[in-house]
């Protein structure tokens, strides 16, 4: 699986970063997600669809 972010949309509502720790973090600065791992093992893929789907923005992407 790969993830991705559009930053350019993020309202940061940290979501993702409740969901899915391993994989995203917020920006000390401007508060918007940090994609910390863009090809995540297999044992994140829950984790990180459940970080897509409560995102509010729809700012993560999943690929197979």
């Amino acid at each position: 699986m790969d993830v991705g972010i559009d930053r350019d949309r993020c309202i940061g509502a940290g979501q993702c970063v409740l969901a899915a720790p391993d994989l995203f973090d917020q920006d000390e600065d401007d508060g918007l997600v940090v994609l910390l791992d863009p090809s995540p093992d297999p044992a994140h893929e829950a984790a990180a669809r459940e970080a897509a789907a409560a995102c509010p923005a729809e700012v993560i992407t999943l690929r197979s």
